[in-house]
């Protein structure tokens, strides 16, 4: 395990922000650019496990990250689906960016949804758009989970923050940590501090099977000091229907979607270029054997199924916010949110695990790394389990029932 203080410096600090876009279609150029950037090199990285902190910095930089800000504060004014799409393209070259970039979308969606918080809003929108980064320090381990044993104390004009949180995703990227813990009156608060702050230490210690590089670990809090403005941004109501909890529960399905994609760009890859036919096909060349164009054309098809899966959901979403987030709407949203994220686990899972029916043994050296797909979508998958999904869903038609109002719907 490696371990560093948060006060040391970035490894990727800013530099200097292109001029914010002012539509999406400018974020979608830049985007454009930066994918063959970001794809060279993904399945070495992730085999050697190589943070990629100047790519996530570039593009913090490109203002990928301002999508959904309204133009008002000099964003591009980006609708859920912009968002999600541009979640996919980051995914279907490198799911691990893409994860660790889940936060900075997440923290965006709550402070919109929060019109108590225009300074907030002011503030924040305004580092995003100069290309700041943010990261969380989430859950903790052991405990039922989702509790917190981590503390947030008042101390004269400002508050001390003390506890260890394991899911910290794209914290050794970020700026600025998001976290949350229990305040003197035993209340869920959150707060978010910068990196440099003194006593906050960060840890490259996340070891799942897949998703290695999301820069996940662990993050220490040693009676960190939290200015009384740093808390209470981003509040997430946990007791009541909200558009935050469905649109990071539907980024977890755009991921998905996206190694989808990118495990049937290998598929075809890997066919063209490496892939030998079996002794006994009929075939000359593995493009030209029918069970490799049959396995390339199900890949490619549930590829396709997952991304218009989780587009219609963001739609649903979208109606939502057109619906001044009415109660109905954003259960229904919730729902939709609900079927895509089980559809798109199924559809990387099964992309992934028929990639290998395109060539033989030597699909699965090493040095292709062809089973991160498969590992990524599976770790991603872990997040909320999908039969709760297709439980609550089912509910829902058969009965009207509404999903749960936790984090997971």
């Amino acid at each position: 395990m490696s371990t560093s203080s948060a006060s040391t410096r970035h490894p990727a600090p800013l530099t200097r922000a292109e001029p914010p876009a002012h539509d999406v279609a400018t974020l979608f150029a830049r985007l454009d650019v930066l994918l063959p950037q970001i794809a060279e090199g993904a399945a070495r990285r992730e085999r050697e496990r190589e943070l990629p902190f100047a790519l996530v910095r570039r593009i913090a930089e490109a203002g990928l990250l301002t999508v959904r800000i309204p133009k008002r504060h000099g964003g591009p004014g980006g609708s859920v689906r912009d968002a999600i799409r541009v979640v996919i393209e980051i995914a279907s070259v490198d799911s691990n960016i893409a994860q660790a970039l889940r936060p900075n979308f997440g923290f965006v969606e709550s402070l919109l949804s929060n019109p108590g918080n225009e300074a907030g809003r002011e503030r924040w929108f305004a580092r995003l758009l100069a290309g700041h980064i943010v990261g969380n320090a989430g859950l903790e381990r052991g405990g039922a989970h989702g509790t917190s044993r981590a503390r947030l104390t008042r101390e004269g004009d400002h508050y001390k923050a003390s506890g260890t949180r394991y899911y910290s995703t794209g914290a050794l990227f970020a700026d600025w940590i998001s976290s949350f813990a229990l305040n003197d009156e035993d209340r869920e608060t959150n707060f978010i501090v910068p990196r440099g702050r003194e006593g906050l230490y960060l840890a490259d210690d996340f070891d799942a099977m897949g998703q290695r590089l999301t820069a996940s670990g662990t993050s220490v809090y040693e009676n960190v000091l939290v200015a009384d403005d740093e808390v209470g941004q981003h509040p997430i109501a946990r007791d009541r229907r909200n558009p935050v909890i469905p649109m990071f529960q539907l980024y977890l399905a755009a991921v998905e979607a996206g190694i989808a994609r990118n495990a049937l760009t290998d598929a075809v890859a890997f066919t063209r270029h490496v892939a030998r036919p079996i002794r006994h096909s009929s075939a000359q060349k593995s493009v030209d054997d029918p069970y490799v164009q049959h396995s390339v054309g199900e890949i490619a098809a549930q590829a396709y199924a997952a991304e218009a899966a989780v587009l219609r959901a963001a739609d649903a979403l979208d109606d939502a916010w057109a619906a001044d987030l009415d109660e109905a709407a954003l259960t229904r949203a919730s729902v939709e949110v609900a079927q895509a994220q089980y559809f798109a686990v199924q559809a990387a899972l099964k992309a992934a695990e028929r990639l290998f029916d395109v060539g033989g043994a030597s699909a699965t050296d090493r040095t292709h790394n062809l089973d991160r797909h498969w590992r990524n979508a599976r770790t991603v998958a872990n997040h909320n389990p999908r039969d709760w999904k297709a439980a609550v869903t089912g509910a829902w038609h058969l009965k009207g029932e509404a999903p749960p109002t936790s984090g997971a719907f």
